[in-house]
């Protein structure tokens, strides 16, 4: 039997997390061999559909804002250094009740950090925003450097500077097992078998069915993301061809409702509908506009993902468009399914593996990720190396799953 092929640290799973470690362990000089059991950036798992959003004053928690702060330096470096366009700034607009939990976490993110924002009235957000129409109750907390972020881009952007740096990437070639064998691990695929002293496990939805024995209380649940053409005319509109926004409401005459969704006009958005639904959306940047159902989706395995979108799927979504912004009610243009990996906690999971500690385990997100992995490429690499992060890592932890 020959010699497994060796390594200094193999990435399993190379979309939004793996690729960024890729590049990042491969920077600091060590051998690095990346597998994926597709062609990334790919549809079947959680880092596809063209935009995801970036945001700062974060809702989720306050701890979260210095590594979202380190992400936005993070994929500036990568911007410039790939010569691929990732982020772009729209603002952001977080939607709800006052004390709602969407509201009153951005609102205790910004004022606990520092952060520059405004509080404004559901009249206020309908005068800024025209598409908008708020629940009369409802506040938005708006952040100006919100946006949002390519995920094809920065998955190809990330993977081609990482061969850049020497990693060794191979596609289309799942790991089926891995064991840590003396002084490292070993991990197994179709064409053979790969050794290492370190291993990183960033694969998403595949997470529990490749740490079987640690019997991890994740959920896959399928969500579905749309996209909507807004009709060309609003009803009764008759304005001139070239005229903005402005010039038509001064004229008396109704804007095109595409201009209505332009980044310039129209930030990302998360609008919490009650205590613990949400959905969000972002403007039309020529795909149309872009929304989604934050949770609520079926809990599904992997590898039996319903795919194909339905009628009432997309129902779902439209009755939101209809009555909080209605311009945006036209044509579906596409709809696709995307993957979120749910701890019960909605926290992720960044951690060494609780018996080997070769083993590093990321990437479980709860479906508000990808905005962090560029700096969790980095964090993957200080763990891997040195066994130990800058940021503080201890929600993150795989121990609490276990309790």
């Amino acid at each position: 039997m020959s010699r497994p092929s060796s390594y200094d640290v193999i990435v399993v799973g190379l979309g939004a997390m793996g690729s960024a470690a890729a590049y990042r362990l491969a920077r600091r000089g060590v051998r690095v061999l990346g597998l994926d059991r597709w062609s990334p950036p790919h549809t079947h798992g959680s880092s596809h559909g063209r935009s995801r959003i970036i945001r700062e004053a974060y809702f989720e928690h306050p701890l979260y804002v210095p590594l979202v702060q380190r992400a936005y330096a993070c994929w500036a470096e990568i911007e410039a250094l790939s010569g691929r366009r990732i982020y772009r700034r729209t603002g952001g607009l977080m939607l709800g009740a006052p004390d709602g939990a969407v509201v009153a976490g951005a609102r205790r993110s910004a004022l606990e950090h520092g952060l520059p924002f405004e509080e404004l009235s559901a009249d206020e957000v309908r005068r800024r925003f025209p598409a908008w129409r708020p629940p009369e109750d409802a506040v938005g907390i708006f952040e100006p450097r919100a946006g949002m972020l390519d995920p094809e881009a920065a998955i190809e952007a990330h993977l081609g500077l990482a061969r850049r740096e020497g990693a060794v990437l191979r596609f289309d070639e799942p790991v089926v097992s891995w064991t840590a064998a003396g002084d490292g691990v070993e991990a197994t695929t179709p064409r053979g078998t790969y050794r290492a002293a370190r291993l990183v496990l960033a694969v998403g939805a595949w997470t529990p069915g490749l740490l079987p024995g640690l019997d991890l209380p994740l959920a896959v649940e399928r969500n579905v993301v749309c996209w909507f053409d807004p009709p060309r005319r609003t009803a009764g509109e008759a304005s001139r061809p070239g005229m903005d926004a402005a010039a038509a409401r001064a004229t008396g005459l109704a804007p095109h409702a595409a201009h209505l969704f332009a980044p310039e006009r129209f930030p990302v958005f998360i609008h919490e509908l009650t205590p613990g639904l949400a959905w969000y959306g972002f403007p039309d940047t020529g795909d149309g506009v872009k929304a989604a159902i934050h949770h609520g989706g079926e809990v599904v395995e992997p590898e039996a993902v319903r795919r194909r979108v339905t009628d009432d799927d997309v129902a779902r979504i439209r009755t939101l468009l209809r009555a909080h912004l209605p311009a945006a009610d036209g044509p579906l243009r596409e709809a696709t399914v995307c993957l979120y990996t749910n701890a019960p906690d909605d926290h992720f999971l960044i951690d060494r593996h609780p018996e080997h500690a070769a083993v590093v385990i990321a990437s479980p997100c709860s479906g508000h990720g990808f905005k962090f992995a560029a700096a969790i490429g980095e964090v993957i690499a200080e763990l891997a190396l040195d066994g130990r992060s800058r940021f503080d890592l201890s929600p993150f932890r795989i121990e609490r799953l276990r309790r």
